[in-house]
């Protein structure tokens, strides 16, 4: 018998493994060698932005390569907005970079840069050089004098080169252009490929009902924000989101809005405006907005944590496993004392990695993170069972109990059907231990089973997609992401017919209930964590307007009760719509109610610019869709909207916006 599976080469460990496996002993066994496992390298990614010295202009298509202690580590290229992102490994903590940027036209830049943090930043400053072109190679056949058959060194003056230069500058920028377009070509031609097997759930957009055969509107709120980094993503890219990649809700609550808090003792708060539908000024659009009560870090209950990682092999990438182990570094910055984490990973089978440990014990949590290699196939179902199990054994009574999932949902091997997996999840969620799931990479990111299986942990999602985005989510909202303040989260609009002739809720296609719902107890509903901000908008069609849309009828009913017989019937006419909450506190079975009314002089009111930005979000969202409701909406107006909204985006995130937008004209052309 081996003494030490640490002797053994790596096949040798799988053979192991398997024989444990068939002879009933844990595969645990077969994993604990992960744990001495040397650090080989460190991620670091190196971002900035690429701008014309002189003009001040951002730079595209400028070429980036790094290398360290002389080997080459990673390279890139700037985006239409001049920024560059490039991931690369390095030997340590400390180790020097050497940064190469060029650009035709520009003179050559070259810096080194010390690797002192998970992210480096570099701004470059490229100058433009008119003689760098002062010959040029033609495919002219001189003969045979000296030179080779079909080439020759033409000599060029001052002047003849600047021109020369300008025009190549001219050809690279239309062949930039001909390649984005081209990109979304091949994309089009080959969405049915095997290689591109993200997963994405069917989206038909809600129609326009009428009010007397449809008085109310019901839903489950929805705080995930993964599509709007997945969308960013793919334009980032060059190229256009699938229309079912896209879920306006996700895009509009991706920002943060400034909503008032809660008040006494409820844990949500409603805000509600009015105004205008930009793209169809007859109709009105209404702003529905939660505001959960924000918790300070150091206030949080304690934290039992469990990072359930993918070391599969579809996870080698830079953008996976790499970026994972960045991400939860991250995170384990924000732990405290108090709070304790355990690391499962899981591939051909899955294992401890890190029993549970004390947050501050950072460098010991940190050591295992970056021992993660990737390899094997997929067993999810037992990584999830594994991770369940370790979050039981440590569970914090009135504590945050959670499993954060790092993945591209790529399930292959194992007990990993949707239904056990769901089975298993909602199990664990009636005992107290909530699921958020994490999303990675591309070309077999399984958006669909990754946002049901976070809904049914009673938790939420993210798409990473970048060092930065990861900050955002695992930072900036820690709170939000990891401790639940309000569970089965419900709303249910009612329109006043004598006001509202149709309506349609934009977005949450996949989270709409029936009325009868609203006050069932037993149907799950989304949830809120700290700070969380919700919000839904209707576009509505006020009584006496024609015309304008198709919209969806039901037939008169035969029998009809009394309204004087119905005890919610009004008499407040210039109301638009009643807005009801239902939630119940984490650990409650019943929920409680919030109510609140808009009314038509609300449309009257100033707006907000968080409104107004809101709206510009989600007319993108439906020219991103093509949605056969996004009316008059262009990019213009969009990017015309939205501006002049930003005036405390610290962050930066509504800038990044206007980017994008920018990006979709581009593309779109």
């Amino acid at each position: 018998m081996f003494r030490s599976s640490q002797h053994l080469l790596p096949h040798q460990r799988a053979i192991v493994t398997v024989l444990l496996a068939a002879s009933g002993v844990s595969t645990l066994i077969a994993w604990r060698p992960l744990q001495s496992v040397r650090v080989t390298s460190v991620p670091v990614t190196v971002i900035g932005p690429v701008r014309d010295a002189g003009a001040g202009r951002p730079i595209e298509g400028a070429a980036i390569t790094i290398s360290t202690a002389g080997v080459a580590a990673g390279s890139g290229q700037s985006a239409i907005d001049g920024r560059y992102r490039v991931m690369v490994s390095v030997p340590k903590r400390g180790a020097t970079l050497h940064i190469t940027v060029r650009r035709l036209g520009y003179q050559a830049v070259q810096h080194d840069l010390v690797a002192n943090a998970d992210t480096v930043r570099f701004d470059v400053s490229l100058t433009a050089s008119p003689q760098t072109l002062t010959a040029i190679v033609t495919a002219e056949r001189v003969g045979f004098s000296g030179k080779a058959a079909g080439e020759s060194i033409v000599p060029l003056s001052m002047n003849r080169a600047t021109a020369m230069q300008d025009a190549a500058r001219r050809r690279v920028d239309a062949e930039s252009r001909n390649t984005i377009r081209q990109e979304r070509d091949v994309r089009d031609s080959s969405a049915s490929l095997d290689w591109n097997r993200e997963q994405y759930d069917r989206i038909n957009d809600n129609p326009f009902l009428g009010v007397r055969g449809n008085p109310r509107s019901t839903f489950s709120v929805d705080v995930d924000r993964a599509s709007y980094g997945n969308v960013r993503r793919f334009l980032t890219q060059g190229q256009l989101p699938p229309a079912d990649a896209v879920r306006i809700e996700e895009l509009v609550n991706y920002f943060p809005y400034r909503l008032d808090e809660p008040r006494g003792d409820a844990p949500v708060a409603i805000t509600t405006e009015a105004m205008p539908a930009p793209w169809q000024p007859r109709h009105q659009l209404v702003r529905v907005a939660l505001q959960a009560r924000r918790v300070d870090t150091e206030k949080l209950p304690p934290g039992n944590l469990v990072f359930l990682v993918d070391v599969s092999g579809s996870m080698m990438t830079p953008d996976r496993l790499p970026l994972v182990k960045q991400s939860l570094r991250l995170l384990v910055g924000q732990l405290r004392s108090q709070d304790q984490v355990a690391l499962v990973v899981y591939a051909g089978a899955a294992g401890l990695a890190l029993p549970s440990t004390p947050g501050n014990e950072k460098a010991r949590i940190m050591e295992a993170i970056d021992r993660l290699e990737a390899g094997g196939s997929t067993a999810g179902g037992a990584g999830l069972e594994l991770a369940y199990r370790i979050a039981r054994e440590h569970f914090e009574r009135g504590g945050n109990n959670r499993v954060i999932l790092a993945t591209d949902g790529d399930f292959n091997v194992g007990p990993s059907s949707d239904a056990a997996m769901e089975r298993l999840i909602e199990s664990k969620r009636s005992e107290g231990t909530y699921l958020t799931v994490l999303g990675f990479g591309r070309g077999n990111y399984q958006d669909a089973k990754m946002q049901k299986l976070a809904r049914i942990g009673n938790g939420n999602s993210a798409y990473i997609d970048d060092i930065a985005e990861a900050n955002k989510v695992l930072v900036k909202e820690m709170g939000g992401t990891l401790f639940t303040v309000a569970n089965d989260v419900k709303l249910q609009i009612e329109f006043n017919p004598a006001r509202v002739a149709a309506y349609r809720l934009i977005g949450y296609e996949d989270r709409l209930l029936r009325d009868e719902d609203f006050k069932d107890d037993k149907k799950d509903a989304g949830d809120m964590g700290a700070g969380h901000s919700v919000t839904a908008l209707y576009e509505v069609v006020p009584v006496g307007v024609t015309g304008t849309v198709k919209i969806r009828e039901s037939d008169p009913l035969r029998y009809t009760l009394n309204a004087l017989t119905d005890a919610h019937t009004t008499t407040a006419d210039d109301e638009l719509l009643h807005v009801s909450l239902r939630y119940k506190r984490p650990g409650e079975s019943t929920s409680r109610l919030i109510v609140k009314a808009v009314r038509a002089r609300d449309a009257r009111a100033r707006i907000s610019e968080d409104f107004r930005f809101a709206s510009a979000v989600a007319a993108f969202g439906m020219l991103l869709r093509n949605s056969e409701h996004k009316g008059s909406a262009t990019g213009a107006d969009v990017l015309a909207l939205a501006r002049g909204t930003d005036d405390r985006d610290d962050e930066g995130y509504r800038a990044e916006f206007l980017g994008l937008v920018k990006r979709w004209q581009e593309i779109s052309r």
